[in-house]
């Protein structure tokens, strides 16, 4: 991501997030590309990314969306042709009519969950296909925060507590056990799953393989992800989907910010118009250190600068890094990989305003579509 930008940063109001449509069709174009080798349906998981301004543009490749919730089942609805899916570890009753007006399939996190809703399901007049998420207890996610599979957590049934009698009108299988991780994972996961579920998986018309695939990373090895899906498809003749979505927009999107001041305290220090609190809150929660256009790692290059937000938090640390010239008030830096997991989960800490979200394409060049004020602060309180 250290090669020629499409845009030029410095002729925008910082900070702003940018994305480069070229670069998330080339994605797209990835994913398209497993689904044509086969059959399986991919679908964008709006978690990651809910740039709705681009939907129109993923729906043209990939099958629909997938929701955590009913507002993010709304938009998908609302914004993207295709199938809506959901899963949450708990559904509020009072959300659930809306819920099976909008959705195509509902994954239950529990049995319990499965019972309590199902006559509703059964009573809807559209024609929704009911998942329940298993938990085959096998994950290579070393981070509990990111692993769905460490002991005592929340998320599906393990093998002890499935009941194959309640599986009636129950049409597919769900598992998500996976973080920015290769094939090689999924086939292994894969295993465990076809040894303890497959007598299950039998009798279901899909399986849901959910997120955390890395699809479109340069080292993804994308013959056994076929081979996985073929696998599964082959052996049970069942429909299989996947739920990237990190894959969707990795390496596509930017953060532009400008230094607002330079210092010294043990070390050079410069301070930007962005937070990593607020921005981009991957780098302190992962923890995760975004690469900068034209910047090293620290002493690479003869200055080396600690790059922190202008909030009153003392954590608010972006990473250090280096450059070949100094820093000083008014530069602009850009922040790579900045499309997923960050407006998704920014947020006004401090008052801090919103970055702006700009679109790049071939054809119309920067455009700013999404501008933020401090109403989009203030209406958040009360």
């Amino acid at each position: 991501m250290k090669g020629v930008l499409n845009f030029d940063p410095k002729s925008l109001k910082t900070p702003v997030y940018i994305m480069d449509e070229s670069l998330l069709k080339k994605n797209l174009e990835t994913l398209k590309y497993v689904i044509d080798k086969t059959g399986c349906k991919i679908l964008l998981a709006q978690k990651a990314f809910s740039m709705f301004s681009v939907y129109p543009l993923i729906g043209k490749y990939l099958q629909g969306t997938t929701a955590s919730s009913l507002y993010e089942a709304r938009l998908g609805r609302e914004e993207m042709e295709g199938e809506v899916h959901i899963f949450s570890p708990a559904y509020k009753e009072e959300e659930m009519g809306e819920i099976l007006s909008l959705c195509d399939h509902i994954v239950f996190n529990s049995f319990s969950q499965w019972g309590r809703y199902k006559d509703m399901v059964k009573e809807s007049s559209r024609n929704i296909s009911c998942g329940i998420r298993i938990n085959p207890e096998y994950s290579e996610i070393d981070t509990d925060m990111y692993n769905p599979c460490f002991t005592g957590s929340r998320m599906g049934v393990t093998l002890d507590q499935f009941k194959p009698e309640e599986l009636e009108e129950i049409d597919g299988l769900h598992f998500h056990t996976m973080c920015e991780q290769n094939s090689d994972v999924l086939k292994r996961t894969l295993e465990v799953v076809d040894k303890k579920f497959g007598q299950y998986i039998a009798g279901m018309k899909w399986v849901n393989f959910g997120g955390g695939h890395h699809i479109t990373r340069a080292d993804y090895d994308l013959d056994t992800l076929i081979e996985c899906i073929l696998f599964i498809k082959n052996k049970y003749q069942v429909e299989v989907y996947l739920e990237p979505g990190e894959a969707v927009a990795l390496n596509t999107g930017f953060l532009a910010a400008r230094v607002l001041d330079t210092l010294h305290n043990g070390m050079d220090l410069a301070i930007l118009d962005t937070s990593a609190a607020c921005h981009m809150p991957d780098v302190l929660e992962m923890p995760y250190r975004p690469e900068v256009i034209g910047a090293g790692k620290p002493g690479e290059y003869a200055y080396t600068y600690r790059l922190g937000g202008p909030t009153c938090l003392s954590g608010d640390i972006i990473g250090d890094y280096s450059f070949q010239e100094p820093l000083k008030p008014g530069d602009v830096l850009v922040f790579c990989d900045m499309g997923h997991y960050t407006m998704v989960k920014n947020n006004t800490f401090n008052g801090m305003g919103l970055p702006s979200i700009a679109l790049w394409s071939k054809e119309k060049g920067t455009q700013i579509i999404k501008e933020f004020g401090y109403e989009d602060f203030k209406m958040r309180l009360s």
